[in-house]
């Protein structure tokens, strides 16, 4: 591929070749998910909010280390066995950790014990990682950010970031104390804190110059320092030996098209940002001339991309939008912050494996990451890993053929996902993530999708699915259509669904099922405090809504908010019966029962048999998709819960010939369930933690079951969508 310098067409070209990429040789796979709580000791609260946020690893890559600034600690995990990571215990500190790094037998960690923004104070602490005990306490002068250690271990450098006060003055710079960077000698993994050499960052960026903000700092192999100023939109590069910045520049913009600006919940893609500030975050050296940069933004900016640059400060390759069609299309673009930054490049990684170097760029919005191999041209593209939610730190251990990323948010408050550490194996493999991704609109914007639910095959050709999206895409209600044939299934066209012309409202799209006429019946959930309606309603091909059926009068007497969770298709012409999932218990069920409700379209007869659902052990469990095929009618039953507490997520069948509905307001038959299949199993196979939404199944036309997960529009989630196949029903 020829070197690519801006933006464009040809820029997005890196995007088309994820099927190829995907299905070639060395990749890296997911081999274990670390959740970071367990490594609360007994005598805190287990419940206390825990973090992994910026990661390093012992010189043998047998011990990873976190900061876990929540908790003001350092969390260490023993990877002796990397598909098999244990606690190692955590390690108080006097302050929030900052960042750290790993030289000899000791964790050289930056630590914020500033009072104020206008008091900033820290130290950098070097621990001793055997006996998890701090041997020496250098003060800093001001707040750290990033931490970094020279590759020959004689120096270590620290970003004193003084960060801004974002509710002083709507958060404009300056706001002095300035920041600087603060460079240590170090003598047998030994810091030496009397070497303290300050250079000073005044005075060299546009934006803010009496301010700088250092935010990251990185060596190369001939002892000179990179920092990224991400405020000040500007990077300066310093020899260690003088402690002197030898070249500074910006770190300029880039014209960006074909974006989504909007949170308006619809992918349109057809914005535009002229002059965007990059406003770097990480920045690593590829070689001793060039550095990568992520670029997040922060203050007036973020690009939504990665920047190769030359040292002299031109620009050696500009990803532009590549890396976010990537996210979109494989389901992980961030609606809710288009008008943001998009998808977030914060983090970096970099390690040569072989005679290859890889670079890996992490996308904080999107929990995705990006490996591209450096060609010393026009990097290219490999993969995308799935990650936790919010990956903020990275490090590769090149020697054991691992990558590992931390992921800092933590959901304790809200009964969700913990913080995760995941580790990443070179494999001699196709990559195994994402096991669903859609196609080009055109030729400069995804198919963008997020929030599957129901889920239903063609009458006739094998492999041929349809898909709908809840009501997180409420401006943009579709039908899409899958190749699962395809590896990764491809989503290969948009079907909006639509009411006189324009994308229906009110919608909550949770089945789909046949019509057999070549349109499709949808079921919709409805939510009164959301004037949402309860109702079915019938499409043709193009997803024109041409009839609505709403749930009669002695559904909506016992209504609650979790209703319609599927639909399904029995029989055809005059003699066709829809059955629709109802999720939850309703005023009128018996604990531990839910309804499935039929309808009969040609004479607008409805009815109901109860369904008896397991106990949970903890939270709710509910329905969540219904398909006929055969003599059965197949039934996803699963708890509410996710990671570790994840216990239910199971395939039932029913007999049909069992489902004889009773009239509504009465006394209702209760079928007998079979089990089919444990779905836990299925969804720990990319050694992630367990979603909590499998929502989609469906039989195709040659009699292959399929499923799929809801990704909750990537907010509060980490965007990850597994789509596989049971085999043969």
């Amino acid at each position: 591929m020829k070197s690519i310098h801006l933006l464009g067409a040809v820029a997005v070209s890196v995007a088309f070749a994820y099927s190829n990429a995907a299905l070639a040789e060395n990749n890296f796979n997911r081999i274990a998910s670390f959740e970071v709580s367990t490594n609360i000791p007994a005598n805190m609260d287990a419940n206390s909010e825990s973090s992994s946020e910026i990661i390093a690893a012992t010189e043998d890559g047998m011990m990873l280390i976190y900061t876990d600034s929540p908790l003001e600690a350092l969390g260490f995990i023993d990877i002796a066995d990397p598909s098999a990571p244990k606690p190692a215990g955590l390690m108080k500190l006097n302050g929030e950790p900052t960042s750290v790094s790993v030289v000899g037998g000791n964790a050289l960690v930056g630590i914020n014990t500033s009072k104020s923004f206008v008091e900033p104070s820290g130290h950098l602490a070097q621990i001793d990682i055997a006996s998890k005990s701090a041997v020496a306490t250098c003060d800093l002068g001001g707040q750290p950010d990033s931490v970094a250690v020279s590759n020959d271990g004689k120096f270590a450098a620290v970003a004193i970031e003084n960060e801004r006060d974002e509710d002083l003055n709507d958060g404009e710079i300056p706001q002095l104390p300035a920041g600087t960077v603060t460079i240590f000698n170090l003598e047998n993994g030994t810091v030496l804190c009397d070497s303290k050499k300050t250079v000073d960052l005044t005075g060299l960026a546009e934006i803010g110059g009496s301010d700088p903000e250092p935010e990251f700092v990185d060596f190369n192999d001939m002892n000179e320092i990179v920092v990224s100023m991400q405020e000040n939109n500007h990077f300066a590069v310093i020899d260690v030996a003088s402690g002197e910045v030898v070249s500074h520049f910006s770190a300029g913009a880039v014209d960006l098209e074909h974006i989504d600006v909007d949170e308006e919940r619809a992918f349109t893609f057809d914005g535009a940002q002229s002059q965007r500030l990059r406003e770097p975050d990480a920045v690593k050296w590829l070689d001793d001339n060039r550095f990568v940069a992520a670029n997040e933004g922060d203050y007036n900016g973020g690009s939504r991309g990665f920047t190769i640059y030359n040292k002299d400060g031109s620009v050696a390759f500009e990803s532009n939008t590549s890396l976010e069609i990537l996210a979109a299309r494989a389901g992980h673009y961030p609606e809710k912050r288009s008008g943001n930054k998009g998808v977030e490049p914060e983090g970096l990684a970099t390690g040569t494996f072989g005679d290859d170097t890889y670079f890996f760029v992490l996308l904080e919005r999107a929990s995705l990451v990006g490996v591209y191999k450096d060609t010393g041209a026009a990097p290219e593209f490999v993969q995308l890993l799935p990650s936790g939610i919010g990956p903020e730190g990275a490090l590769s251990i090149p020697s054991r053929n691992l990558f590992v990323s931390a992921n800092e948010v933590d959901l304790i408050e809200d009964g969700g996902v913990r913080s995760h550490v995941m580790i990443y194996e070179l494999q001699d493999a196709p990559a195994a993530y994402p096991q669903i991704m859609s196609e080009m609109a055109d030729a400069h914007r995804p198919i963008g999708w997020v929030a599957l639910s129901g889920l239903v095959a063609d009458a006739s050709e094998p492999g041929k699915l349809y898909a709908v999206n809840d009501s997180f895409l409420r401006a943009q209600p579709s039908i899409y259509e899958i190749d699962a044939t395809a590896h990764p299934a491809k989503i290969t066209k948009r079907i909006g669904v639509t009411r006189d012309g324009a994308p229906a409202q009110k919608l909550d799209l949770e089945g789909i099922t046949l019509d057999g006429e070549g349109g499709f019946w949808l079921a919709s959930e409805g939510r009164t405090d959301r004037l949402t309606p309860h109702a079915l309603y019938h499409a043709n091909a193009k997803g024109e809504i041409k009839a609505e059926v709403p749930f009669p009068a002695e559904l909506l007497a016992v209504e609650k908010r979790f209703a319609s969770e599927g639909i399904t298709r029995v029989g055809s012409g005059d003699d066709m019966v829809l059955w629709i999932a109802i999720q939850r218990e309703w005023q009128d069920d018996p604990k531990g029962q839910v309804k499935l409700v039929s309808y009969k379209p040609s004479t607008g007869e409805w009815g109901a048999v109860r369904y008896p659902l397991e106990t949970p052990t903890k939270g709710w469990v509910g329905l969540s998709e219904i398909t006929a095929y055969g003599d059965y009618a197949y039934i996803v039953e699963r708890d509410n819960q996710i990671g570790s507490d994840a216990k239910i997520k199971k395939l039932y069948r029913v007999k049909l010939s069992d489902m004889v509905p009773a009239a509504l307001g009465g006394d209702l038959p209760v079928v007998e369930k079979e089990l089919v299949r444990d779905f836990l199993p299925d969804l720990k196979s990319l050694n992630g933690y367990v979603q909590d939404k499998i929502e989609g199944f469906a039989s195709d036309a040659a009699g292959e079951g399929f499923a799929i997960t809801d990704n909750d529009g990537v907010d509060d989630h980490s965007g990850e969508t597994l789509f596989f196949s049971i085999g043969k029903m």
